[in-house]
């Protein structure tokens, strides 16, 4: 039975500090395995794992009796450029282990998070469905979109219970930003409520989806618990909540910091963007799965400022 005990990987990241105690509230810490490569992780529960040494990744597994797997160790799209490389081993060589491991130890769920990263300049730029043209152009939407087929493949060839959604930029106050190419609108949050004035290294109308990290959370769970029957998509659910550009979240930011400014110097980040669609069509996991974003930008504004002042 699925959840009775849960490994976290990469749960130092941005998804994996809120996800562990979001799942540990909800099943019981004593569930939940949180593993990372970082050893500078207070909670006394963390374990030092890295993905791309299988037999680690195959010991922890069977260590701890793993039955449900969320697969969060990554390297995102704008560090993925700085080293392709190492984006490759951990974004691929990891995930291979992880399915490997949860084929040989009949692990009863998979859950590995997908990205807009997989879309690149051919793909339409509005309400982009499921199927479309994936043709990335980023080392991490490569890696991501392998991941995609392979976490099909062992379903299909092996029946491990795998399953994925595409999140586009996620939005936290809790952690700092990662090295991903949405990361500005966490970064200008966070500067406008400390008082200071932003450099954006994107163009003020790059439009990009967005989901606040609450619904992110929710959105993993309802997929891991989702009835298997009603999936006909498995590893590659759009999920968004809205779409937004620099200038307009700037506009909404200066209604609480009326003289909070930003400035515009784009960086090799814009081209990533550039390659991402303006918004997605996430029907497929509303009628599958019961998706409901819960966040526009307002209330997500509104919910960062709040917290960030505390």
């Amino acid at each position: 039975m699925a959840f009775e005990k849960i490994l976290i990987t990469g749960a130092g990241g941005q998804i994996g500090s809120e996800l562990v105690p979001y799942l540990s509230e909800i099943f019981g810490r004593d569930r939940v395995v949180p593993s990372d490569i970082r050893s500078d992780l207070k909670d006394s529960r963390f374990i030092n794992l890295d993905v791309t040494d299988k037999s680690s990744v195959d010991s922890a597994i069977e260590k701890y009796k793993i039955d449900t797997i969320f697969h969060l160790a990554a390297i995102l799209s704008a560090n993925g450029e700085k080293n392709p490389e190492l984006a490759y081993k951990v974004n691929i060589s990891g995930l291979y282990n992880v399915l490997e491991s949860g084929v040989k130890h009949k692990t009863e769920l998979v859950i590995t998070p997908s990205s807009i990263g997989v879309f690149g300049p051919e793909t339409p730029k509005e309400h982009v469905p499921i199927e479309t043209i994936t043709r990335p152009v980023t080392m991490y939407g490569i890696t991501k979109l392998m991941a995609e087929h392979l976490g099909n493949y062992y379903h299909a060839r092996f029946g491990l219970n795998t399953r994925g959604l595409r999140f586009p930029g996620l939005i936290s106050y809790k952690t700092p930003p990662g090295g991903g190419t949405t990361d500005y609108s966490i970064e200008m949050i966070i500067d406008a409520v400390r008082g200071r004035n932003y450099k954006c290294f994107l163009r003020e109308n790059s439009k990009l989806p967005m989901m606040y990290m609450p619904d992110a959370l929710d959105s993993l769970l309802k997929l891991a618990e989702a009835d298997d029957s009603r999936l006909r998509h498995r590893t590659d659910f759009n999920v968004t909540s809205f779409s937004v550009t620099p200038s307009e979240l700037e506009m909404e930011l200066r209604e609480y910091y009326p003289s909070f400014k930003v400035t515009y110097e784009p960086d090799f980040r814009q081209q990533i963007a550039d390659s991402w669609p303006w918004s997605l069509d996430a029907s497929a996991a509303v009628k599958e799965w019961n998706f409901e974003p819960k966040y526009n930008l307002r209330k997500t504004v509104e919910d960062m400022i709040s917290n960030l002042r505390n």
